[in-house]
């Protein structure tokens, strides 16, 4: 890299974290830090373990922000410094390490950023992914199906795990729907990225005479909430059913009369889990996945500032699509929100969703600002 670029990349990166100083509120969270230091002091601290570790963790996500702020600053500071003594003594030797060392630096930069994309209220949960196959039979019920297999390859890559709640077969191949759970953190602030229609453009293997067909699949995801949500549930307002599980959900759905239906009579929601051992077991988390849905269509209701979690009802159709994955008669992924364009769609159903979920993010991030 040349001096005069190296300059150039230098002064924009002080710039940065200038802006970061104030988006982040540096000052605010040192003050937060110290609050709930002094709170973890507290004699009764322990006394709600819930709460504690809610507390604890929160605290350590804040330390980490402004301990890498401040890494960063440092950094900055010791590449300027080298910077000045190579423009002065065109010294060779410290060109190379100077090169080397502000190449670490724009990683780490870069890695800082995408850290500060996950700051919305829910983005820490984990995340309820469901995915249904629009109008088209065979074709979007194995398009479905793959795209099942990408994000579990996702999840996988990012070490969450993955528990499949209900699954439902298609009639001669792929599904018809399937909820699966995603565990990890910040699951939902990445997947939250996917919700909306998934068009598929291929020769299909189901044609014998081997033409192009249009798929459509939907991506719905909402935040797992916390069992202490208050969200209360009159048990005259909703239907349980009990059934068979049944389907290609792996090894992980019990086939027994243990799979559980429920029903919320005034708003029409179902949800559905037979991924556990038992009926309570499968009630239990039925229930959690029903307040979500309620706390979630509660929280759409709400103001502007809660419009993160709130997703466009689109026909599941062409023309409502959110990302086109093209594989004849060319390779392209094209994310019709942040323009974003890759020509290795086989990477992305492989589970190479980073840069197509960032590019979005950001997108956002701009269209907010």
């Amino acid at each position: 890299m040349e001096l005069y670029e190296m300059k150039d990349g230098l002064e924009k990166a002080r710039s940065l974290l200038k802006e970061l100083f104030v988006s982040i509120d540096i000052e605010g969270l040192k003050r937060e830090i110290e609050g709930l230091t002094v709170q973890t002091m507290d004699e009764n601290f322990w006394n709600d373990q819930d709460h504690a570790r809610k507390i604890y963790d929160q605290l350590n996500e804040m330390k980490k922000k402004v301990d890498t702020y401040e890494y960063l600053v440092k950094t900055l500071d010791e590449l300027e410094e080298t910077y000045q003594y190579v423009k002065e003594n065109d010294d060779a030797d410290f060109k190379a390490v100077l090169d080397e060392d502000y190449g670490v630096f724009e990683k780490e930069m870069n890695d800082f950023e995408k850290t500060l994309l996950f700051s919305g209220q829910y983005d820490h949960h984990n995340a309820l992914l469901e995915i249904h196959p629009g109008a088209g039979g065979t074709e979007s019920q194995d398009w479905a199906a793959m795209l099942m297999r990408m994000y579990q390859r996702y999840a996988d890559k990012k070490g969450w795990k993955i528990e499949v709640l209900d699954y439902l077969d298609g009639e001669e191949a792929g599904l018809k729907s399937v909820s699966l759970r995603m565990i990890g953190y910040n699951a939902y602030g990445h997947l939250k990225a996917e919700k909306g229609v998934h068009r598929l453009v291929r020769i299909s293997p189901f044609d014998a005479s081997k033409r192009r067909h249009t798929s459509f699949a939907s991506v719905d995801v909402m935040p797992e909430f916390d069992n202490d949500i208050e969200i209360e549930i009159d048990p005259h307002d909703i239907r349980i059913d009990t059934y068979r599980a049944s389907g290609a959900g792996g090894q992980h759905i019990n086939k027994t009369d243990s799979a559980i239906r429920i029903t919320h009579l005034p708003t029409h929601i179902v949800v559905t889990c037979q991924s556990q051992r038992s009926q309570i077991q499968n009630r239990e988390q039925a229930m959690i996945m029903l307040k979500s849905k309620l706390y979630q269509l509660m929280l759409e209701k709400q103001a502007q500032e809660l419009s993160e979690i709130k997703g466009e009802q689109k026909a599941i159709e062409w023309g409502s699509q959110i990302r086109s994955y093209v594989l004849h008669p060319y390779s392209m992924v094209k994310d019709n929100r942040s323009q974003y364009e890759s020509n290795n769609p086989k990477a992305i159903l492989d589970g190479d969703l980073d840069d197509c979920i960032y590019a979005y993010l950001k997108s956002q991030v701009k269209e907010d600002d």
